[in-house]
């Protein structure tokens, strides 16, 4: 498993964060990007064209976001962001102007880091936090596996060491659990069972019990708002969501689940692959479920290594390769695909083990 942030570092920086970022409602046709020595700025301005606030960097994200609302295609606009800024202010000046609309601006330390819909929920970390731990401390000598917040996405992966079988000799499994959250609008937050393999220090997150939440809320308009307070919405007007999460965290951990998941890692430990051509099963693998190049070479490596060719040796050696992973976020999605080669249908497999002559 990629390493990450012991859960007091995590829980320090959400605590920080949460003090100073700002969230604001803005009219687009109020928004200019500027070009500023080599570095592009979004400039918030009142109807008289004065700055309500500092001029603002704009992170990757934003730019894609923004983009992507003004309809400029994506490879046009990272064009001009590399070769020509100028004109890139002025394509997003016009539209701003040209389809005006109100949009939320989500910014920490100085930068636009989301440009969303005025009707984003704001799930934020410092909430989620504060609704799962006191869950997860319920749990007797829990395991907090990893733990990362990148500029996109919180992640907490915890395990029950309570919790554990056999699923074939010397190797065992443990219910774990993930909590995944964005608050740049990168995906739902969701809380999602894990099984966790000790011997390798490994896991695998399932889609079984798997609770989402998208960012779909109340209207936040600028003839009311302009600067929004820290989120008050879920804790006066849908106080109850707050208690999904917690009953989402448990059940998560619950027996009859894990039961479930652990018979399927069973039944992958004597599914046979096809032993003449690795290359083969590993490639049809890659191509099903949008695992790169790169990542193929590794997978294949893995797998070579282990002398496991069943289908839980194939899903094993997706999780080892999510440690080399570029990013967490990587990480975490090989660790989502190693469960679906896990559990894939009979006729995938069979097709891996189809070998063209």
């Amino acid at each position: 498993m990629k390493e990450g942030l012991a859960i007091e570092e995590l829980a320090t920086e959400i605590m920080r964060q949460n003090e100073i970022k700002e969230d604001y409602v803005v009219n687009s046709n109020n928004l200019q990007m500027e070009l500023y020595d080599s570095e592009l700025y979004l400039r918030v301005m009142d109807n008289d064209e004065i700055d309500r606030l500092e001029p603002l960097s704009i992170t990757e994200v934003a730019h894609r976001q923004i983009g992507a609302r003004l309809g400029i295609p994506a490879k046009y606009y990272s064009r001009m962001l590399e070769e020509g800024k100028t004109i890139l202010t002025q394509n997003v000046n016009y539209w701003f102007r040209q389809n005006p609309e109100q949009r939320m601006l989500r910014i920490l330390e100085g930068r636009v880091r989301a440009f969303l819909s005025n009707r984003y929920l704001r799930i934020d970390n410092h909430e989620v936090i504060c609704a799962v731990m006191p869950v997860i401390g319920e749990i007797a000598n829990v395991g907090f596996l990893s733990n990362q917040l990148t500029d996109n996405h919180l992640y907490i992966k915890a395990v029950n060491p309570n919790m554990q079988r056999e699923i074939s000799p010397g190797r065992t499994v443990q219910a774990g659990i993930v909590i995944c959250n964005s608050e740049t609008g990168l995906g739902t937050f969701y809380v999602s069972p894990m099984l966790y393999c000790p011997e390798h220090k490994l896991g695998m997150i399932t889609d079984i019990g798997k609770v989402k939440r998208t960012h779909s809320g109340p209207v936040y308009r600028t003839t009311e708002h302009f600067q929004l307070r820290p989120e008050q919405f879920l804790m006066a007007d849908d106080t109850t969501f707050l208690e999904r999460i917690r009953d989402s965290v448990r059940d998560a951990l619950d027996e009859e689940m894990f039961e479930q998941t652990v018979m399927a890692m069973r039944e992958a430990t004597n599914t046979q692959l096809n032993e003449t051509d690795p290359p083969y099963v590993v490639n049809v693998a890659a191509n099903t479920f949008g695992i790169t190049e790169t990542e193929e070479a590794g997978v294949l490596q893995h797998l070579m290594d282990s002398n496991d060719m069943t289908l839980f040796g194939l899903a094993t050696a997706v999780t080892r390769q999510s440690v080399d992973a570029e990013t967490y976020e990587r990480a975490t999605d090989l660790e989502e695909i190693s469960y679906k080669i896990l559990t894939m249908p009979h006729n995938q497999w069979e097709r891996m083990n189809h070998i063209v002559a």
